[in-house]
């Protein structure tokens, strides 16, 4: 699903793993939107996410979210 957001700029609701997750995700948490601000590789193909706001989420490699990705054009 891709709609356009303010500015022109595309967005698409996409499931993420630790595997696909990426800076500037945006991912609803507790009923807060949270953009990861950074991310690290751990062990077993886990990651830990650090937000923008500071909050820091550990995800394994089965662990399945709903994030809002902005697409870039070209």
């Amino acid at each position: 699903m891709s709609n356009r957001a303010f500015g022109g700029a595309l967005v698409s609701h996409i499931e993420v793993t630790a595997a696909t997750v990426q800076r500037g995700d945006i991912i609803q948490l507790g009923g807060c939107a949270c953009r990861v601000g950074n991310l690290f590789q751990l062990p077993q193909g886990a990651k830990q996410l650090v937000f923008e706001s500071g909050e820091l989420l550990t995800i394994h490699t089965r662990t399945r979210l709903v994030a809002v990705r902005t697409l870039r054009r070209r």
